[in-house]
């Protein structure tokens, strides 16, 4: 089944959550696929897309070094922010509110199985949501994420958006996030994705546009453009999204 024939997409819009909320629900989905995969597909395999903001938090990958944080414990009370060490490829992040967080928990035994090809998915949507504003982002075939150049400088780039994801038989979680109205100060404490190139910063969609973004509107374009890069039909009629968040929470 590697070249696939897709499947439906459940969408949850999460809201503002505590990380380790969020992580833990991940986990959870990510349990429920690779079970209902080992056991034969006994039931209809859906995806899911979690969608939300965080309080803010530095989380850091398998592959990180402690080095690129640059506050102590002491501080990260003083400023409260959360510190998580996990299981996603990559270094060091800045998650918070305004930053539009997305967690692919998808079967790419349906879909494709490449994760090079996942991960410039991934950014490929990003750069299809930049477009509609008028922003181009590009790669870097040096770091993952989606850039935006800077037009007088061939060196300078700023990350809009960080991807960090972590697969198990081919069953995704953790993914993207998205820089829309972020409080970029907040990276200031980092070495953002351990890259401690001059020439390479973070950047915002409001900081690019100059205004605040409407986050549920890019929600929406997200969730689009989502379905149409990975192939894959968007659940409806809408999900109750408090009611279908309950049931998992409890189940």
């Amino acid at each position: 089944m590697n070249e696939a024939v897709g499947g439906l997409l459940k969408v949850l819009d999460l809201g503002l959550m505590p990380y380790k909320e969020a992580w833990d629900l991940q986990t959870r989905l990510h349990k429920e696929l690779i079970d209902n995969k080992r056991a034969g597909y006994p039931i209809v395999q859906h995806h899911y897309l979690l969608l939300c903001e965080h309080p803010p938090v530095f989380t850091l990958g398998k592959s990180g070094s402690e080095e690129n944080l640059r506050i102590n414990n002491h501080e990260l009370s003083e400023y409260q922010i959360e510190y998580f060490k996990i299981n996603r490829g990559g270094d060091i992040t800045f998650h918070g509110p305004g930053q539009l967080v997305g967690y692919p928990i998808l079967d790419l035994d349906l879909i494709f199985t490449d994760v090079h090809r996942y991960v410039r998915s991934l950014e490929q949507v990003i750069i299809n949501v930049l477009r509609i504003y008028g922003i181009e982002g590009s790669l870097n075939p040096s770091y993952t994420g989606v850039w935006v150049n800077n037009q007088n400088s061939d060196t300078e780039a700023r990350k809009i958006c960080a991807i960090g994801v972590h697969l198990s038989r081919w069953v995704t979680m953790h993914g993207f996030a998205f820089n829309v109205n972020t409080d970029l100060s907040y990276f200031d404490h980092i070495i953002p994705c351990g890259i401690a190139d001059p020439d390479k910063s973070v950047c915002s969609l409001s900081s690019l546009l100059g205004k605040t973004l409407d986050l549920q509107r890019i929600k929406q374009e997200v969730t689009r453009e989502f379905g149409l890069v990975f192939n894959l039909d968007i659940a409806s009629p809408p999900i109750d999204i408090t009611r279908e968040y309950t049931i998992l929470n409890n189940a």
